[in-house]
């Protein structure tokens, strides 16, 4: 029996997506302290990327996104791995999703099972922090032309959808939903944003209105943000663009760039999904420093 697309379980009630690929991989002892960040267990340890997968489909998610974030083209070739190799990478990195979903379906898991393929901001792929600052002095058309290939490449594969993610730039989400066109697979539109402003600091306004007519952005919203941004800007994302909302915040604690580590108390919470779907709210899930355990209990809060 075929599953529905997401796009219909979308249109039925809301899904649940996974959590932080990073930490649950940190958490199995992986170190992704280098520039390649979880995309280098690609081609080193890809059982590993499988089990963190399998952790959230048994939690509860029905969406793994892939580990194809900072999985680029130009990054691989800076560590001498050639674009014929990279290609195969990121198509792997939906194969090890969609075999984390056999396996859990096979452990008795419900379906159906999506995946997510994930793709990250430009600025990933500079490793210097510029994924939280965007304004990269690139011009939109520079943005489409890195863009593109690897949306070719994993599109490919056969996700369900493309996830353009953690965006933090009005003039990068305008490069990706061109480059996104033609690719016959759906996508959502996830910005990082901090209050009502992208990350680049423009109005969130402007951010979600662009993607109001593109037929192939099939949701819009927040991730890798606090959890206390994620209602009021659902609000205005549904309003401009009509279409269903996606939250994945981080668990609210801050990150300290210089010390490398992670400081203050989490805030992310089972207790907040009623307003994330009241304000639109149909892919629901966790980025940053949210694991197994938070997803189940918001997988209960989400289908309760």
């Amino acid at each position: 029996m075929t599953q529905p697309s997401l796009p219909e379980a979308l249109a039925a009630g809301p899904v649940v997506l996974d959590g932080g690929l990073s930490n649950q991989l940190e958490s199995a002892g992986f170190d992704l302290s280098d520039e390649l960040w979880s995309a280098r267990l690609l081609a080193e340890r890809p059982e590993a990327i499988v089990a963190a997968h399998l952790a959230y489909y048994e939690a509860g998610a029905s969406v793994a996104i892939t580990s194809s974030y900072q999985a680029t083209f130009e990054g691989f070739a800076r560590h001498g791995i050639g674009h014929e190799r990279t290609a195969e990478l990121l198509a792997q990195s939906v194969e090890l999703a969609r075999e984390a979903a056999r396996l859990a379906q096979a452990k008795g898991v419900p379906g159906p099972l999506w995946v997510a393929a994930s793709v990250g901001p430009y600025g990933a792929m500079l490793a210097d922090g510029a994924e939280y600052r965007g304004r990269y002095g690139l011009t939109e058309n520079e943005l489409v032309a890195f863009h593109r290939p690897r949306l070719e490449a994993l599109a490919a594969a056969g996700p369900d959808v493309l996830a353009l993610e953690t965006i933090p730039d009005t003039d990068e989400a305008r490069a990706l939903v061109r480059a996104v066109r033609g690719l016959g697979v759906p996508a959502w539109l996830s910005y990082s944003v901090a209050g009502d402003r992208t990350r680049a600091g423009q109005p969130l306004e402007e951010a979600f209105a662009l993607a109001a007519d593109a037929d192939e952005i099939v949701a819009v919203g927040v991730n890798c943000c606090a959890p206390e941004d994620v209602e009021p800007a659902l609000t205005l994302a549904t309003r401009l663009t009509g279409k269903p909302a996606v939250a994945y915040p981080n668990s609210g604690e801050s990150w300290d760039a210089t010390a490398r580590d992670w400081h203050g108390e989490p805030t992310f919470s089972a207790t907040r999904v009623a307003g994330w779907q009241h304000a639109g709210a149909r892919l629901i899930g966790g980025c940053c420093r949210v694991g197994p355990n938070e997803i189940a209990a918001l997988a209960k809060a989400v289908r309760g």
